[in-house]
């Protein structure tokens, strides 16, 4: 039986979106679909769109000259789970209860998905659901959390295999074989090539190229020789290559599928990743020697545009400008409210959402609200924090504080702070006003 907690979310869902739901009247604009294409731990310079030519990412490249591309698309967290949670209930880490890798998204959350169905969406997660654990060692399922149907992995640490055994269709443990990208796309294409009555949030959180650093071997002769290797034996610098190679040509498929099925141009695409790429010890070194994070500082787990800064692209045909680059910053707590008030709908002021929508921002039709954005990451021995206003960030590690202007300076090798001292004090103050928000669970 559901607990109260359960019963009064959904009964708060129902009463709480301000469109009709279900399906559409005779004559009525059909609403558009929504695919969200997720890589795990790709740097921001990992693809052909943002410079990258010692591999070849065609299907993105050509994704993002059909769209606009964010150069400034930024995390909530530079960790899995706890980006994760904000893209799917747009709102900060210190408001979801998620800010850590193992911590569970609160059963009381309203998610992206359950925030749909009342407006007729039919919602599908094929890849990795990055969960934590409650304290009797049980967690909250995506179809306990408006997914309709799921398939692929429930934690983080089976969701380095990119060769599983097994995953997980539904609430069952089911035998696979292949690679992980590949069964994933499959998978989207399965749905895509029998959907079509209703509007659907297709939700396809990939495993690359986080570590494993491993590759099919057909990919992988594609690149072997052309990197160098501390052991050639293990050519773990051409498995990433290959492994982003294998990535783009499954995102590719997928494409293809919902151009064959009449759909790509009623559905909104969207790609990104949910953090910078990480130089730690499982990586093997690969995105270290390929400077995934170019032109950036830092990495996974570090607040320096490295870790929070990745690549973003919209395409919405007709209505979101292509071949556009967009250079403001923008948030992935901004996709939840974006995305329903493309389906018509709106946030009940009692989810308390952090992100903005920014649907008219993103068609070309409004510019950028002035905000400021916070990030707080203190966990497994980090301390740091950052505000963000336009061009300038406070970025605080320690109680060391800096200023920096990204856009002029996107290393972050030369503080302002003395130079604009007033700006330097307002986000001091900003920064201190939001962490005092903190939800204590």
């Amino acid at each position: 039986m559901p607990n109260q907690a359960s019963i009064t979310r959904r009964d708060l869902l129902r009463l709480s979106i301000l469109t009709a739901a279900g399906r559409l009247a005779p004559g009525a604009e059909r609403k558009p679909n929504f695919l969200f294409l997720f890589a795990d731990d790709m740097g921001w310079g990992d693809v052909g769109f943002n410079g990258r030519s010692t591999w070849s990412t065609p299907n993105l490249d050509r994704l993002a000259a059909q769209g606009t591309v964010f150069k400034r698309w930024y995390v909530s967290m530079p960790l899995c789970a706890p980006s994760r949670a904000s893209l799917l209930t747009g709102k900060y880490n210190i408001h979801n209860g998620v800010t850590r890798n193992t911590d569970d998204l609160p059963a009381t959350e309203v998610t992206l998905a359950e925030a749909l169905a009342p407006l007729g969406y039919t919602s599908v997660l094929f890849g990795k659901w990055h969960r934590g654990s409650l304290p009797d060692g049980s967690f909250t399922h995506p179809l306990d959390q408006g997914f309709a149907e799921t398939f692929g992995f429930l934690d983080a640490k089976h969701a380095w295999e990119h060769f599983p055994t097994f995953l997980y269709r539904g609430r069952e443990k089911v035998p696979v074989r292949g690679y992980t990208a590949d069964l994933f796309a499959d998978e989207a294409i399965r749905f895509l090539r029998a959907h079509h009555d209703r509007p659907f949030f297709l939700y396809v959180p990939f495993i690359e190229p986080h570590f494993y650093i491993e590759a099919p071997e057909e990919d992988l002769r594609l690149y072997k020789g052309k990197f160098r290797e501390k052991d050639p034996a293990k050519p773990y610098n051409a498995h990433y290559a290959a492994m982003i190679h294998r990535l783009d040509a499954a995102i590719g498929r997928i494409l293809r599928a919902l151009d064959e099925a009449g759909l790509s141009e009623n559905t909104i695409v969207i790609f990104t990743s949910d953090n910078g790429a990480t130089f730690e010890a499982g990586n093997q070194g690969a995105s270290n020697y390929h400077d995934s994070n170019h032109p950036f500082r830092g990495q996974k787990r570090s607040l320096e545009e490295g870790g929070i800064r990745v690549p973003g692209v919209v395409r919405w045909p007709g209505r979101v400008p292509a071949g556009r680059q967009f250079d403001q910053p923008v948030h992935m707590i901004d996709v939840f409210p974006t995305l329903l008030a493309a389906a018509g709908g709106k946030p009940d002021p009692a989810w308390k959402v952090d992100g903005l929508n920014l649907l008219e921002v993103w068609m070309g039709k409004a510019p950028m609200p002035e905000r400021t954005l916070f990030w707080q990451w203190k966990a497994e021995g980090y301390d740091m924090r950052a505000a963000m206003r336009g061009d300038f960030k406070l970025l605080d590690i320690s109680g060391s504080q800096f200023l920096y202007n990204v856009r002029e300076d996107p290393g972050e090798r030369r503080t302002l702070a003395a130079e604009y001292p007033d700006l330097f004090k307002r986000l001091q103050q900003e920064l201190r006003a939001w962490l005092a928000t903190a939800v204590q669970r």
